[in-house]
């Protein structure tokens, strides 16, 4: 028995790196999964090995910037599943730079793939998650919280909105019974593996800061947190922000 039988859980941003790990999490705890985001064959291989875990799934082409493929996304998974129990958004675009090269053309698919996709993604998921009772997680970042990450303005920025998105809605909808948190994690992404190719001793600077000395497992580190506040086990639990990050950030 997982902790997520019978629910069903769209994650966005599911194709690679920490959406992928969430939906393979929730997946081992026993959720169908609705794997959204821009490249059709990356969510594609990530329901194949959600399926390979015994789970359902399906896999949904969709840029969170665009409301109607948002609301034909939400569509999809109630006509393929009836229902809609969890939304996790982790889809977002980077760009990073001082503030005084931040350009316009930056600034708008930073905000429009991080917090205009995330509220989207709750209107067009709240009658659905409503009738179900059901959880909304979005996904921070450490970088909004510490003091020696130059150039992430916009997106530390745009996530500490989304954080803000979170409680103002958790506020809203307790009533309804919608619980909607958010989690700041710490993983293993595409991005940062890269990183730790090119620049090995800025990576290793930057593990070094992590109290529990390694960065975090996509799936069983960060996945299974989002998971835990995807499930019963956080009936009570709402507003509020799971760090999971190995101890590297904290709110101040």
């Amino acid at each position: 028995m997982g902790r997520l039988d019978g629910k069903v859980v769209l994650v966005t941003g599911a194709g690679q790196g920490i959406g992928q790990g969430v939906a393979l999490a929730a997946a081992a705890e026993g959720a169908s999964i609705i794997a959204a985001g821009r490249t059709l064959e990356k969510v594609e291989k990530t329901v194949e090995e959600v399926r390979s875990r015994g789970a359902q799934g399906l896999a949904v082409k969709c840029d969170v910037r665009r409301r109607d493929e948002v609301d034909v996304t939400v569509a999809a998974a109630l006509t393929e599943f009836g229902r809609l129990d969890g939304l996790v958004n982790n889809a977002q675009m980077v760009s990073l730079g001082p503030v005084l090269e931040i350009t316009e053309k930056d600034a708008l698919r930073t905000w429009e793939s991080g917090f205009l996709g995330s509220l989207w993604f709750m209107q067009a998921a709240y009658p659905a998650l409503k009738e179900s009772r059901g959880s909304v997680v979005n996904l921070g970042t450490g970088s909004a919280l510490r003091n020696d990450l130059p150039g992430f303005t916009l997106y530390a920025g745009t996530k500490e909105m989304i954080r803000t998105l979170t409680r103002m809605a958790a506020l809203e909808w307790g009533e309804d019974g919608i619980r909607v948190n958010a989690c700041i994690p710490n993983g293993l992404s595409p991005g940062l593996q890269m990183w730790s190719e090119f620049s090995p001793q800025e990576y290793d600077d930057f593990v070094s800061t992590i109290p529990l000395g390694r960065v975090g497992r996509l799936e069983e580190d960060v996945g299974r947190a989002v998971a835990f506040l995807l499930s019963e086990d956080a009936a009570y639990v709402t507003g509020s922000t799971l760090m999971a990050d190995g101890g590297q950030a904290y709110l101040r």
